[in-house]
């Protein structure tokens, strides 16, 4: 079994247990391995006599950063089952202890150090709070699973091109002018975050440390610091207007914000669509925040049941199924949505189309459905006949004089000419929104140009209009 020994910060460091180790390893040629000679506790294993290698070699052939814990680990274990690992600080700390233990399958015997991550945390001032500590190494996985809070004490900070790295990803968190503490030599300075990547020297010893951030100053926030806002605005000396709101009062924001997120993609407005996506997001965490206040559920609930439903619906990516194109994996979220809303009938899950929607967008949706079911035309040409009919039957309605029935008829009419666009592949919703952008375009410039002729529009006749219609039609065009 593979034995790995902390050496702690400095010289003298070395506990009782981990000299005898030493020592003892030495008295039967047990090989002995230093991870690097570069530290202060280094001067313990020369003060021992004992003979060893170091692994600095290892750090000069490693290809960046990520290899460098796994390439440690295996030099490590090519020198047999019985060798004496030794690194600075707690041997738990370190990320190749990490990536041996794993290597050997637990096959490690480790006798600990004082910590270099309590050395630093004394020298940042983090002494009497909770703190987060991660190796430099680690900082990208760590933020990318959302698990980096404040304070927080980055350390194996040894190179200059690991700070830019460690500088863009705690910028991008934190705004890369906030200030943080640049530690080395047991020493501590304040720098704005853009320079942790322009400092004189970097060793072992190096870190960064960044203090708790009070809400006013922070200048990058996520969504906890979105629900901290709306619950301060709640509060009973709060907002006034946030203090009253209910789910129902402010219901229909949602629907404002997101067709005015519809406008900025079709105006291709990166600046609106950012700010346009952010409004629905305070909507839905609005919305959270409120019922949390009743006990029904709060922020964790929805994104749990996000995070659960995007799982269990793509089990084309997460389980067995399989779906070779967007059209099958479709399929297999739809199958997956029935299943979890407990639709063991297509007509539950037609029913289930909010009733809220557009009507153009409803109807599609429908129609969608019931082809689930197998009740659908066999294309467009059998869609389009139908088409006809339904016009047949709607002047029959209209020459009638009936009024109701004309007007059901007429939506008999609307909901074929959907069907015809679903066959064929299209959006009936956008169709028709653009469809209602373009005349409003061609009118307009069909009056442009009448008023520039000196007509009054309004005494035009249809053969008239028709002809500035089709001018204006060719004018946008070109």
């Amino acid at each position: 079994m593979i034995t790995v020994i902390g050496l702690g910060v400095e010289k003298g460091d070395l506990s009782k247990r981990g000299e005898e180790a030493i020592v003892n390893a030495a008295k039967i040629g047990a090989p002995i391995a230093v991870r690097t000679a570069k530290t202060r506790s280094y001067e313990t294993v020369l003060s021992l006599g004992v003979q060893h290698v170091c692994l600095d070699s290892v750090y000069e052939s490693s290809r960046n950063f990520l290899t460098l814990a796994k390439n440690l680990a295996k030099a490590v274990t090519e020198l047999g089952d019985n060798a004496v690992y030794l690194v600075d600080g707690a041997a738990i700390e370190d990320n190749s202890v990490k990536a041996l233990i794993k290597r050997t399958r637990g096959k490690v015997q480790i006798i600990n150090g004082v910590s270099k991550v309590t050395a630093l945390v004394q020298t940042a001032g983090f002494v009497g709070c909770s703190y987060t500590a991660v190796s430099a190494y680690e900082l990208a996985e760590k933020a990318g699973a959302g698990n980096l809070g404040l304070p927080l004490v980055a350390y194996d900070l040894d190179d200059r091109g690991l700070a830019s790295d460690i500088k863009l990803t705690l910028g991008n968190l934190f705004g890369e002018e906030t200030q943080v503490k640049y530690l080395q030599g047991g020493k501590a300075k304040k720098i704005p975050l853009y320079e942790l990547d322009r400092q004189k020297t970097y060793d072992y010893t190096s870190a960064v440390a960044i203090e708790e951030i009070d809400l006013l100053q922070k200048q990058r926030f996520s969504i906890e610091d979105l629900k901290e806002i709306i619950v301060r605005l709640r509060k009973p000396d709060g907002c006034p207007w946030d203090r009253v709101q209910t789910n129902e009062s402010i219901k229909m924001s949602a629907v404002e914000e997101a067709y005015e997120l519809v406008d900025a993609i079709d105006a291709e407005d990166d600046e609106k669509i950012q700010e346009e996506t952010g409004d629905i997001l305070l909507q839905a965490v609005f919305h959270a925040v409120m019922k949390e206040e009743t006990g029904a559920f709060d922020l964790t609930d929805v994104l749990t049941g996000l995070c659960q439903k995007l799982i269990t619906r793509h089990t084309h990516v997460f389980g067995e199924d399989k779906a070779k194109d967007a059209g099958g994996a479709l399929s297999v979220w739809e199958k997956n949505k029935m299943a979890e809303k407990g639709q063991d009938t297509y007509a539950k899950a037609v029913n289930d189309v909010p009733k809220c929607f557009p009507a153009a967008m409803r109807a599609q949706k429908v129609g969608k459905r019931a082809a689930k079911a197998g009740m659908d035309f066999a294309d467009v040409k059998a869609a389009a006949e139908r088409l006809q009919e339904e016009l047949q039957e709607f002047f029959a309605a209209y020459d009638s004089g009936n009024a109701t029935e004309t007007e059901k008829e007429l939506g008999d009419v609307l909901f074929a000419a959907v069907n015809v666009g679903r066959k064929a592949g299209c959006d009936c919703e956008k169709a028709l929104k653009e469809s209602v952008e373009r005349f409003a375009a061609r009118f307009t410039k069909a009056e442009e140009l009448a008023l520039t002729e000196n007509k009054d529009v309004t005494k035009l006749s249809e053969a008239e209009w028709d002809e500035y219609y089709v001018r204006a039609k060719g004018a946008l065009k070109k």
